[in-house]
């Protein structure tokens, strides 16, 4: 007996169990992938958890370093995945006080059609439709709120809570959506932001934006969850259209855990007190600019209940630059939309967009960089610009283009007002490396609405559609904006992200049907679909170059061409007829005898007539 219970104390000194509340970032990998170092973030509640012995058993995993914080409570480990590894359960085994502790991490095979059907890129060929997926459409009541999330409520009374729209909402529109004539579908950020309440201007008000992420791993669930996005990227893959993910790296939600259990101080960018930004990049590129203004422009907080990321910090850029690579493959991203583009740390972000277009060449990368000049928003994209810092994002959302396409239609003709304003941004394409990868728009979640802007003018809002999908760059149409959806951000951004009429149930109207809309509402619809339809059959307009003649007047002529397309494009911003020959641009119209109207099929002589405050569209016929 007495040798029995010998030979037992050996094994008794070690107790394995399988069961322990640990976290692993990311929550999974892939094999084959460019980036096969990968740094796993454990997170236990155990404030000893990081004196742990690691082992990990998996062949082709191996484990390279392990990292501890100033929080106990983490384990970094970096572990190398060799080109041969195959997929299965890699068994992560911890160490700690004579118990073993097992972690089941999956290696999950790469996903299929990697450039031909998911991270296929966008381009000028495109046209996007910007979703706010809580206003958008209601297809699941059943996750509209969860009493074990911070924020309980969905209540579509309250502009400032959650109203219940969701993924699957979205999905069973897919055929609307294709219809209207979009070809790529960009949503804000669907990430789970299991926030309260927070006090802002308006009110108290909800994340039903998105933007407030506190687990980038996890698809919201009142969104319908991971498996809800999953199925979505696929219904629109099989209808051949695309989709762009909303990131945001500048910041966080104030309960995410990276700030309520931070495992080191500088993971956030910290300050004696509340210091928010002063939001002026010209702080940023300008020679002249003080060390002080560019750290607050960076460094500083967008709000009090966002706290700023540092992405300095290597393991921060890590969990950053994985979780981008990660929802790409995991969800079949084409593209990504990043918003507070400006407000990040230079060096990361093109760290992070080499590590992307590393893995998915074809990727597209538009930075969300809300500047005040055309050379601040050249600046944060491929340039042609002699700075001391050279970004490498693939184009920006064109900010000034947008003022000055308002500038264009609502401010009287002037040396640099009016369309002259519109002629003179576009003359600084130079600044660009590729004017024609930049995001163009009429308005987004964040701006008034356009139709408002517009006077509610129908004359107005054809113009401005006109030129949305005409100009060079990849067109973005805001939800709603094809059936006159109008608003003003007064009293708060919520007024311009009111629910789409229709997609939630009781409501009196439904607008995803023509029998549902005005007469009004369906002129305009119909305007924007049969554009659309042309456009994306037109080699001028997709990829062609562009010319433009000095306005005159307040009539503002510009050609996109190829070799085998020339469409001409006039502007009358003034309240009198103008009459037009061809005659006086015969650089571009020398080898026509005359042109035709794309939405009427109308012909045009040499000469005619442009009606006040209109714009035609005229594919030029030898």
């Amino acid at each position: 007996m007495k040798k029995i219970i010998a030979a037992l104390v050996p094994m008794l000194l070690f107790i394995s169990v399988y069961a322990q509340s640990v976290e692993c970032y990311p929550t999974h990998w892939f094999t084959g992938m460019q980036w096969n170092k990968v740094q796993l973030i454990l997170r236990s509640t155990d404030p000893a958890f990081s004196q742990s012995a690691v082992e990990v058993q998996y062949p082709g995993v191996s484990l390279k370093a392990r990292h501890t914080v100033a929080n106990g409570k983490y384990l970094i480990l970096d572990l190398l995945i060799s080109p041969q590894a195959r997929a299965g359960e890699v068994l992560i085994q911890t160490r700690l006080n004579n118990i073993r502790t097992i972690h089941r991490w999956q290696l999950k095979p790469r996903r299929a059609g990697r450039g031909t059907a998911f991270a296929q890129g966008v381009n000028a060929s495109d046209l996007i439709y910007l979703v706010m997926p809580d206003r958008f459409s209601n297809g699941d009541t059943g996750n509209d709120a969860f009493e074990n999330l911070q924020d309980k409520q969905s209540d579509r009374t309250d502009v400032l809570l959650r109203h219940g729209g969701d993924l699957k909402g979205i999905q069973n529109h897919i055929p609307y959506l294709k219809d209207l004539g979009m070809t790529t579908l960009w949503m804000t950020p669907v990430i789970e932001n299991n926030m309260p309440l927070n006090k802002e201007a308006a009110g108290w008000m909800s994340g039903y934006h998105g933007y407030w992420f506190t687990n980038q791993y996890r698809v919201d669930p009142r969104l319908g969850g991971n498996e809800a996005y999953q199925q979505l990227s696929d219904a629109l893959h099989a209808q051949g259209m695309k989709l762009i993910q909303d990131a945001v790296y500048n910041h966080i939600g104030s309960q995410h855990w990276i700030a309520v259990d931070p495992p080191a101080a500088d993971w956030i960018n910290q300050w004696n007190t509340y210091t928010g930004s002063n939001h002026r990049d010209e702080a940023i590129f300008a020679t002249n600019s003080s060390s002080k203004d560019r750290k607050q422009m960076l460094d500083g907080w967008f709000v009090p209940h966002l706290p700023d990321v540092n992405q300095r910090n290597p393991y921060v850029a890590n969990y950053l630059i994985q979780h981008a690579i990660w929802s790409t493959e995991e969800f079949g991203v084409d593209g990504w939309r990043v918003d507070t583009y400006k407000y990040c740390d230079e060096p990361f972000l093109n760290r992070i967009n080499e590590a992307l277009t590393r893995e998915y060449p074809k990727l597209t990368i538009f930075g969300e960089a809300w500047t005040n000049t055309v050379t601040g928003s050249a600046y944060f994209t491929q340039n042609n610009i002699q700075a001391g810092f050279k970004h490498n994002a693939t184009g920006v959302t064109d900010f000034p283009l947008n003022g000055a396409i308002m500038a264009s239609l609502n401010q009287a003709f002037g040396w640099t007002e009016g369309v002259n304003q519109l002629y003179m941004t576009l003359a600084q394409d130079i600044l660009y490396k590729d004017a024609g990868n930049n995001c163009i728009f009429l308005d987004n979640h964040d701006m008034n609405r356009f139709y408002s802007m517009a006077g509610e003018r129908m004359d107005k809002y054809k113009q401005g559609i006109g030129l949305l999908l005409t100009l060079r760059g990849i067109p973005q149409l805001y939800y709603g904006t094809e059936v006159l959806m109008k608003n003003y951000k007064n009293p708060s951004d919520a007024m311009v992200r009111l629910d789409f009429p229709g997609g939630f149930p009781g409501d009196p109207v439904n607008k995803f049907e023509a029998s549902g809309r005005t007469a009004q509402e369906q002129e305009a619809f119909t305007y924007v679909q049969k554009l659309a339809l042309y456009r994306k059959q037109s080699p001028a307009l997709t990829r062609g170059k562009t010319m433009q003649y000095l306005p005159a007047d307040g009539l503002y002529v510009y050609f996109r061409y190829t070799q085998d397309q020339t469409v001409m494009c006039v502007l009358n911003t003034t309240d009198k007829s103008r009459e037009v020959n061809l005659s006086d641009y015969t650089e571009r119209t020398s080898q026509f005898t005359h042109a035709r109207n794309v939405l009427t099929q109308e012909k045009t002589g040499q000469q005619f007539t442009v009606a006040p405050q209109t714009m035609l569209i005229l594919e030029l016929v030898k």
